[in-house]
């Protein structure tokens, strides 16, 4: 590409190509150089595409986000365009980027995003809560004590909360969340923009008992309600709504019954 040399960040679709916007296809095409979390799932756009791949691409992954930083400052030296792509959505979102980009930032170079698809802001707009404000927090901690700490920290907060999570951990979280915040409305986010895009909707303690018991298959983004009473019930209401919901079960089950003797 022509001018100033740039490091372009990339966002890419978090399932459905087709959401890829005309300004990143174009990128794509014309930069120099691309640093990618993996080679394989980016090949991919480029294929879709029909695009012609730049002639230097590179992996940019955890494990060796520094040296691939130090890579790309260097070719950014020599004049160069690069971009920088993850697997999905955007890059430093959860993903590797910061480094890179600070990298890039103290050795005196430009930068420029292209913006792509959330799965934050998809969640928020699936889930039926609040996004007036709201606080990301990535992946959760693993180990529980240091969850549970982590969401005390927030137990406060009014603003909505959002988290990436991995399928065998989805139902620890929200049991976790349940005896941290109490019964908050929430929403679990599957697959999104995908084939089997879902969202599960309702109170912590329904969704804790269904994706505990359930594991979810695909990635997970987990919206929770703040601090707010609107999005709130004590635990009586929630003894309460369990009690009508077993003796509307009991019902329809006798119900049943009668008409099958009938």
């Amino acid at each position: 590409m022509a001018g100033e040399a740039t490091l372009f960040l990339i966002g890419t679709p978090i399932g459905n190509l087709e959401d890829i916007s005309a300004r990143a296809l174009r990128v794509l095409g014309e930069i120099d150089a691309l640093a990618c979390e993996d080679t394989r799932r980016t090949r991919k756009i480029y294929e879709h595409f029909k695009l012609s791949s730049p002639r230097i691409i590179f992996a940019c992954a955890d494990h060796n986000e520094e040296n691939a930083s130090k890579r790309i400052v260097t070719l950014l030296g020599q004049g160069l365009s690069v971009g920088l792509a993850t697997d999905a959505g955007m890059p430093s979102i959860s993903d590797p980027g910061y480094r890179a980009v600070r990298a890039a930032l103290e050795a005196g170079h430009r930068i420029e995003v292209i913006p792509g698809p959330s799965a934050v802001a998809t969640a928020l707009a699936l889930s039926g809560l609040s996004a007036a404000s709201y606080t990301f927090l990535g992946f959760a901690p693993r180990k529980p004590g240091k969850l549970r700490n982590a969401l005390k920290a927030d137990a406060e907060l009014d603003h909505t909360l959002v988290f990436f999570e991995s399928p065998h951990r989805t139902g620890a979280l929200l049991t976790a969340a349940l005896e941290v915040f109490g019964d908050r409305r929430a929403a679990v986010c599957i697959e999104l923009t995908k084939m089997f895009e879902e969202t599960a909707r309702g109170w912590l303690s329904e969704l804790a008992e269904r994706f505990s018991a359930e594991e979810p298959r695909g990635e997970v983004t987990v919206v929770i309600a703040g601090n707010n009473p609107k999005f709130m019930r004590t635990a009586e209401e929630a003894q309460a709504a369990r009690e009508a919901d077993a003796q509307a079960k009991a019902e329809a089950e006798a119900e049943a019954e009668t008409d099958e003797v009938s």
